[in-house]
């Protein structure tokens, strides 16, 4: 039995699909041994495959130059927010404020866990909003307030990464979904009919 290869990628499948549909006239000839559903069926299926194949490498190309605008953003707030933590530990160590604080205002149990997801992405952007708020709960207290880095230099730099975050987050979550319906449809064109009969 000869080796049958089948298309591979997503233009692989749209140029087999392609040929078939260029070739319409030749299979509609007094023999016909293609079906004229079968070429409904493919036409259909080609232009399903191209949409959702387009709408994927849009969504793609989206995410991947948003990504550049991210980077530097993230940068900063990290660096502000881990060196913010660092100091209220030294501040905790020195004894100027109280160990208890840091669970009561700032949600930190364990400092050294802390310090250590605040190096991941989505656990720095979960805990900054908890870090910011607690230091002001501390300041309206009577605390004195932390000056290098200044809880507003840790807040302006985590509200501007907060909002390309969230639209990276959109961008991400249409390019999940435009894959996800792209990878239903390639099973289709897949099947060893092509998917254009009922087997």
């Amino acid at each position: 039995m000869p080796y049958r290869r089948f298309p591979k990628t997503d233009t692989a499948r749209l140029r087999s699909l392609g040929v078939l549909l260029d070739n319409n006239d030749v299979y509609a000839a007094k023999s016909r041994f293609i079906s004229m559903d079968v070429i409904t069926q493919a036409k259909k299926l080609h232009d399903q495959l191209k949409t959702l194949s387009s709408q994927f490498l849009l969504c793609y190309e989206a995410q991947m130059r948003n990504y550049k605008r991210v980077a530097k953003p993230q940068k900063y707030m990290m660096m502000y927010l881990q060196h913010f933590v660092r100091v209220l530990l030294m501040g905790v160590e020195r004894g100027e404020i109280k160990s208890s604080a840091l669970s009561e205002y700032y949600a930190i149990e364990n400092a050294d866990e802390t310090l250590r997801l605040l190096h991941n992405v989505e656990d720095a952007n979960r805990i900054a909003p908890m870090v910011i708020k607690g230091e002001k709960k501390r300041i309206a207290a009577g605390g004195r307030p932390i000056y290098n880095p200044t809880i507003g230099m840790v807040a302006t730099h985590y509200d501007i990464f907060a909002d390309i975050y969230k639209q990276q987050r959109i961008l991400n979550d249409k390019a999940d979904r435009a894959l996800t319906e792209l990878k239903a449809l390639r099973g289709a064109p897949d099947k060893p009919c092509g998917g254009l009969c009922r087997c």
